[in-house]
C-alpha cells in the first residue's frame, strides 16, 4: 500500500513520469513538441496549475509546477492521459505508453529546492549525455530567461485531438510563471540563481562524460533515433521516490519536513482506521485527497505545514 500524500492548495511540485521500458517515444521532433506543449497548455488551463519549468526527454518528462488548487491529481490524469492517447496516434504505437510505476511528485518545500530543482531539470539531457550544453536539446524545454516570462504557444495536432470538440481549443498557450513568493522585482535574481545552478551541474555532467571517455550525442543524432528503439543500458538503481525537497544543506529544514510528514501520515492512518470501523464523523487531516474527494469524508480545517 502506498504512503499518503499530502495534497496542499498552493503547493510547487517536481514531477517526473516515466516511458515505459524506456522507449524514445519522446525522441525530440516538431510533432511530439507540439503535442506535449499543447496538452500541458490545455491541461494546465484546465485545472489552473502554474507552470515554471519543463523539459521532454525522449524517455520521461519533468516538470515543475504550483499547484493553485489542491487538484493536482486530477490535473496528473488528464494531462498523462491526453499525452499517451496523442503518442500511440502519432507513433502507431501499441500498448501502454507510461512505466508501471507511480509518477514521482517531489513537493519542494524551500527557495533553494527550488533552485535546484529547475536547474536540474534544464540541466537533465547534458546529464543524460546527449548535448553539452542545456539550451541545445531540441525537445521541448524551457529556458532560464523564459522563467516567469515566456509564452508557450502550440496549434492543435492533428493527432488524436477532434476538432470538432471544445475542449481542444484551434491553438493553445501558456504562459510561464514565478513560483509563489517570487516577487517580479526579485526575478531577476531568481533567474541568475537558476542560471548558476545550472552551470555547476553542466560542469559535473560534462566532467562525468569526460571521465567515462565517451562524447555527447548531439542534438542532431538524438532527433534521429527510432521512438521504438529502447535504451538496453543498465540504469543506476532509483533511490526511492522522495517525498520533499529543501535543497542541499538545510538540514533544519529536512528535520522540520519529516516531522511534518510523519505527523501528516499518522493523522491520516488513525483517522482511516476509524473510519474503516464505521465511524463516518471522523475527521482526516488537511490536504487528504483521495478520502474527501471519492468518498465525501471530513476534513480538518487546520493545514499542518510542511
Amino acid at each position: 500500500m502506498s504512503q499518503p500524500r499530502q495534497i496542499a492548495p498552493g503547493a510547487t511540485y517536481l514531477i517526473t513520469r516515466r516511458v515505459l521500458r524506456r522507449h524514445l517515444l519522446f525522441r525530440p521532433d516538431a510533432a511530439i513538441t507540439q503535442l506535449l506543449v499543447y496538452a500541458l497548455a490545455v491541461s494546465t488551463h484546465r485545472y489552473g496549475i502554474e507552470v515554471h519549468a519543463h523539459c521532454a526527454m525522449s524517455t520521461h518528462l519533468h516538470l515543475v509546477v504550483t499547484d493553485v488548487n489542491g487538484v493536482l491529481p486530477r490535473f496528473l490524469q488528464f494531462f498523462h492521459r491526453i499525452v499517451a492517447l496523442g503518442t500511440k496516434v502519432l507513433r502507431a504505437w501499441e500498448g501502454p505508453v507510461w512505466d508501471h510505476e507511480a509518477t514521482s511528485v517531489v513537493r519542494l518545500l524551500t527557495h533553494a529546492a527550488v533552485v535546484e530543482k529547475i536547474a536540474y531539470v534544464l540541466a537533465n539531457p547534458v546529464a543524460a549525455g546527449l548535448v553539452p550544453h542545456a539550451h541545445e536539446w531540441p525537445g521541448a524545454k524551457v529556458k532560464v530567461g523564459e522563467i516567469g516570462r515566456g509564452v508557450l504557444c502550440a496549434a492543435r495536432p492533428a493527432a488524436y485531438f477532434d476538432p470538432k470538440n471544445p475542449q481542444w481549443p484551434e491553438e493553445a498557450t501558456l504562459t510561464l510563471t514565478l513560483p509563489p513568493n517570487i516577487e517580479h522585482d526579485s526575478a531577476e535574481d531568481f533567474r541568475h540563481a537558476i542560471a548558476a545552478e545550472l552551470e555547476r551541474q553542466e560542469l559535473q555532467a560534462q566532467a562525468e562524460v569526460k571521465q567515462r571517455g565517451r562524447r555527447f550525442l548531439g542534438a542532431e543524432q538524438a532527433g534521429k533515433v527510432s521512438p521504438h528503439e529502447r535504451i538496453t543500458s543498465l540504469e543506476a538503481p532509483r533511490s526511492g521516490n522522495p517525498t520533499f525537497a529543501v535543497g542541499r544543506k538545510q538540514g533544519d529544514a529536512w528535520r522540520a519536513a519529516r516531522a511534518a510528514v510523519r505527523g501528516f501520515r499518522a493523522l491520516y492512518r488513525a483517522a482511516l482506521e476509524r473510519w474503516r470501523a464505521g465511524v463516518r464523523s471522523v475527521v482526516f487531516p488537511t490536504g487528504t485527497w483521495w478520502m474527501c474527494t471519492f468518498h465525501g469524508a471530513n476534513m480538518a480545517d487546520v493545514v499542518l505545514t510542511m
